[in-house]
Parts: C-alpha cells; structure tokens; sequence
C-alpha cells in the first residue's frame, strides 16, 4: 500500500504562496471561513491543499464583491446542509443582489458624469470660451 504524503504550509508559506498577508488569514481563520486548520506540537498552525483550496475560494468570492459576511452565510449554510446545490442556489442570489447594486451605482454614476459635463460647459461659456 502506497500512502500519499500530504502537503502541509506553515501561516508564511500559505501567505507568500496566495499573496496575502498572516494576519488575513488568521482573521479568515478566527471568522470561521477556514475552519480546518490543525496544530501541531509546539502550537504552531499547519495548512493543507484544501485550505489553499479554500482560501482561493475567499478571494475569487472578494472579487466578485461578496462580503466577509456573506462568505461567513455560504460558510455556515455549507455547515448545516453539506451540498453545494444549497449554497450554490444562495450564492446565485447574493451575486444577482450585487448585479443589481452595480447597475443603481452605474446609473447613479451616469447621472453625475452628465452633470459634471453639464457644470464645466457652464464654466466654460462664463470664461467666454
């Protein structure tokens, strides 16, 4: 029988290779979106591929515009029903909340491009040009 060596990662090593900082990921760790951390002896923490995995995951999620909150919601749904079709569905209705969210600030943004159009045309004419 062959057994597979797991690949672990001190904090800095998981840092350096996702390209954020040790105090981000022991915050991910203290709001329970990785929960799978382990110890060994001498206290120091060790990460493993699905914590790669994971926080992965917490940044295309950051992208997207999710909130700590909102991961922390799919974390706990996650929890409770263990299938990505539930989290999946909640996911979906977060991110058409956020299209929404966009299209008001694009809209809003519009608006106040035209007015400051508008205020320079004015300022413009007032210096006789």
């Amino acid at each position: 029988m062959i057994e597979e060596k797991l690949t672990t990662y001190s904090i800095g090593e998981l840092a350096k290779l996702l390209e954020m900082s040790t105090r981000t990921i022991r915050y991910y760790e203290e709001l329970g979106l990785l929960n799978s951390v382990k110890r060994i002896e001498n206290g120091r923490r060790i990460y493993t591929d699905d914590d790669v995995r994971r926080l992965k995951l917490i940044k295309r999620l950051k992208i997207l515009g999710l909130t700590l909150s909102e991961m922390h919601e799919l974390e706990s749904i996650w929890q409770i029903h263990k299938t990505n079709d539930i989290v999946l569905a909640r996911l979906l209705e977060i991110l058409d909340s956020h299209v929404h969210r966009i299209d008001d600030r694009i809209k809003d943004l519009e608006i106040l491009k035209n007015e400051i159009i508008e205020y320079q045309t004015r300022i413009k004419n007032k210096l006789g040009g």
